[in-house]
C-alpha cells in the first residue's frame, strides 16, 4: 500500500515505514503529524484517485528538524560593478510515516 500526498508545494510517494525530508513544519520531535493532501492511494489492485483529494490521511512521526545544504545565489552584471552573493540553507522536518488510513 502507498499514497502520494502533497505538503510544502511538494508531492511525496509515501508507504509504512518510509522516512521522508519535507519543508519545515512546526511540530516537536516526537509528536504526530497527519498529512491530509493525499492525492492517490493503491492498496493491492485498488487505485483511489482523488479529485483533487482523497478522504485519506497519512500520519507521520517527527523525527528531526534540520537545515539543508548551503546553496549560494550570485547576481552579477557584467561591466557595471553589480555584485550580489548570497547564501541560503532550507529549513527541513525529516518525517516517519506511520500508516495510511483510507476512509
Amino acid at each position: 500500500m502507498y499514497a502520494v500526498v502533497e505538503t510544502g508545494g511538494k508531492q511525496y510517494r509515501v508507504k509504512e515505514g518510509d522516512i521522508i525530508n519535507v519543508e519545515k513544519i512546526d511540530a516537536e520531535i516526537g509528536n504526530e503529524v497527519v498529512l491530509d493532501k493525499v492525492l492517490l492511494v493503491k492498496k493491492d489492485d485498488d487505485l483511489k484517485v482523488g479529485t483533487p483529494y482523497l478522504n485519506a490521511k497519512v500520519v507521520c512521526e517527527v523525527l528531526d528538524q534540520f537545515k539543508g545544504e548551503k546553496i549560494i545565489v550570485f547576481k552579477y552584471k557584467r561591466r557595471k560593478g553589480y555584485r550580489r552573493k548570497r547564501g541560503h540553507r532550507q529549513l527541513y522536518t525529516k518525517l516517519k510515516v506511520k500508516n495510511i488510513e483510507l476512509s
